[in-house]
């Protein structure tokens, strides 16, 4: 589900542009994996910076009844996760209008849902997505916390935007238990 909803993100953003520029990488490797050549850099890389699960949805029961069968399976794994979107333009004031440029799509478009949302279906890994929702609201951290994100992504600082994606649903298709469902109490209690 990641990955699925960084590539419809990515594809959202482009379309709001005019050609492609952001690009789905690792921010961390950008530089060592274009080399000398600063024209096979992206104008705009997207990359995971880190996961939190949300705590406060985590001890709701997941069992499904239809007729008298109960299924039971492990509650969903609800995800939020942080994405950071960098202008790598080899001009600074083309890196800035690139990061202009995504803030105004995020203010334009928070919610994705399978309904307002266009993707490309058909593309390797995408073909399950079918039903979604999640919101993506700007993230600013502190100046302590943007220089310690950048010297672990290493030490290069880019313009930046960060985002916080909530609400992702990861569940498994995979039952634990299977019962059914309890219709009377007999207690064997004789009523004197």
């Amino acid at each position: 589900m990641i990955f699925e909803v960084l590539q419809v993100i990515t594809e959202e953003v482009n379309s709001y542009f005019e050609g492609s520029p952001v690009s789905l990488e690792n921010i961390a490797t950008i530089d060592s994996e274009t080399g000398d050549n600063p024209n096979t850099t992206p104008d705009i890389v997207l990359s995971l910076l880190n996961l939190k699960e949300e705590f406060t949805l985590k001890n709701q029961p997941n069992y499904h009844i239809n007729g008298t069968e109960v299924t039971y399976k492990n509650p969903k794994l609800n995800l939020n996760i942080f994405i950071l979107f960098s202008g790598t333009n080899t001009t600074y004031t083309e890196a800035l209008k690139g990061i202009s440029k995504v803030l105004e799509f995020f203010q334009g478009k928070k919610v994705f849902t399978q309904d307002n949302t266009i993707y490309n279906r058909d593309e390797e890994g995408m073909e399950n997505l079918t039903n979604f929702k999640f919101i993506v609201d700007l993230y600013t951290p502190s100046f302590e916390e943007m220089n310690f994100i950048w010297g672990t992504l290493g030490g290069k600082q880019y313009p930046s935007a960060l985002y916080k994606v909530t609400l992702l649903e990861i569940e498994r298709d995979l039952i634990l238990e299977k019962g059914t469902v309890i219709t009377g109490l007999n207690s064997g209690l004789n009523n004197q």
